[in-house]
């Protein structure tokens, strides 16, 4: 009985890690997009990746034919919903990374156009996902690709000092 049981264990530890092999880069890349925070310096980000592999990890077993990306891919995508939304309110913004592609872009904003633009997920699920109506992802998904293909211009500074009037 225990060979059966630590049989299974290995197999199961042998079957996520081969998982996290080949997922683990993608999910810290779209992490990293949803946080807007330096591909170099990402903390957020990884703590985000973590707490989703652990989720995918405990729920392994009860799995049976879901594919465990998609799985982890909802978890971190409702945990950074969550925590955006407690930490800096319904519309507020965290301070993201000016080198980040996607700083200009509220957290909710990113959240769908990652899932939507990066992940490949259908407009359908992502507002199930978000309890959003699917009319709004999709404004949301043209907002932020315009405000990322079209980014606001910065105007030059303009000099301090006394005018002369032309006489």
């Amino acid at each position: 009985m225990r060979d059966r049981q630590s049989a299974r264990g290995a197999r199961r530890a042998r079957e996520f890690q081969a998982f996290v092999a080949g997922a683990a880069g993608r999910l810290l890349h779209a992490a990293t997009l949803l946080t807007a925070e330096a591909p170099d310096a990402n903390p957020r980000a990884r703590r985000l990746l973590t707490l989703a592999l652990a989720h995918t990890y405990a729920r392994w077993d009860r799995l049976r034919g879901e594919d465990p990306y998609d799985c982890a891919r909802q978890f971190l995508a409702t945990r950074f919903a969550r925590s955006t939304w407690h930490r800096y309110g319904a519309f507020g913004r965290a301070r993201p990374d000016p080198r980040s592609p996607l700083a200009a872009l509220t957290p909710r904003e990113r959240l769908v156009l990652v899932l939507r633009l990066y992940e490949g997920v259908a407009e359908e699920q992502a507002a199930a996902l978000l309890g959003l109506p699917a009319e709004r992802v999709h404004t949301l998904c043209d907002r932020a690709t315009a405000t990322v293909l079209h980014p606001a211009r910065q105007t030059p500074p303009r000099p301090v000092g006394r005018r002369v009037a032309p006489s």
